[in-house]
């Protein structure tokens, strides 16, 4: 196991995404949100559903796992990460930290981020549980307080990157914090999605607005306050975000919906799987 060194770390807790399955009472639209607007209503949302998202998806997601979307694609089948043994990771957008504990297990020194510390109590939880211990921080993905070329490897199962109104300085954070030669991997709902309606039936596979429609996605209480947003970026928009950045992109997947999966998770089902992609994962190089 490789140990952090040097490594600078403010605010810290030492000692959708996957869309909730539950009605939201609130009324959704599609407008401009600023970055404040965003992160507060992310911290208030993931903060307030935390519970209820640990309790229907924890078994899914595991304690100990790095599972890439509601497809079930498993790091551990798949390597996109590269060997981790002796590696530094950070796992940005960590909710209850399952992949960085994983990761842990494969011999990298490993750190979960996110923005809701009621997920990272969740992730204290589960390291009470197991009698292991995962270093957690809690900050936002577009001003990470970590020092500059700290780490080998940066990954995002469906954390953090959708929910970042400046997202080119969440991609340009990423590339502070990773070494010369690093890698940046992440998953995100497939972009092609966000034409169709988030139904897992067949009222999902009608386009009903255009993809190239970059209005976020907003839920308001009934005062017009934002309680959740989720912004929608092309495939050319991330292709773009991380080469400005300095990346080389080496591989796209799409997964396709496995045969023997029947559980729906939202607007995921085996219905729209058997038919669209679901998930984008873009896998990342820094330039030397």
């Amino acid at each position: 196991m490789v140990k952090f060194t040097g490594v600078a770390v403010t605010g810290s807790i030492e000692g959708r995404s996957w869309e909730s399955d539950a009605a939201a009472a609130m009324t959704p639209r599609r407008r401009a949100s600023s970055a404040s607007e965003s992160v507060a209503a992310s911290r208030s949302w993931w903060d307030k559903h935390a519970d209820e998202y640990q309790n229907d998806h924890g078994e899914f997601l595991g304690d100990a796992r790095w599972i890439w979307g509601p497809e079930g694609l498993d790091e551990a089948d798949v390597g996109l990460l590269g060997p981790l043994d002796g590696q530094r990771l950070l796992e940005l957008g960590c909710g209850a930290a399952a992949g960085a504990r994983w990761a842990q297990e494969q011999g990298a020194a490993a750190i979960g981020l996110d923005l809701s510390l009621r997920q990272l109590q969740h992730s204290r939880r589960i390291d009470d549980q197991r009698a292991t211990q995962t270093m957690i921080v809690c900050a936002e993905a577009s001003n990470l307080p970590l020092a500059s070329e700290t780490f080998d490897v940066v990954g995002s199962a469906y954390g953090a990157l959708p929910f970042v109104a400046n997202v080119g300085a969440a991609v340009a954070e990423v590339a502070r914090v990773l070494r010369p030669g690093g890698r940046w991997v992440y998953s995100a709902t497939h972009p092609l999605r966000w034409a169709f309606p988030d139904a897992p039936g067949s009222a999902g596979l009608t386009v009903n607005r255009s993809y190239f429609d970059r209005a976020s996605y907003v839920e308001e209480d009934d005062e017009g306050r934002a309680t959740y947003v989720e912004h929608h970026r092309t495939i050319g928009d991330w292709v773009s975000l991380n080469v400005q950045a300095g990346f080389t992109i080496e591989q796209l997947v799409e997964p396709e919906w496995p045969d023997d999966l029947s559980q729906d998770w939202g607007g995921w089902s085996k219905t729209r799987g058997a038919l669209m992609p679901g998930t984008l994962i873009v896998v990342c190089r820094k330039s030397p």
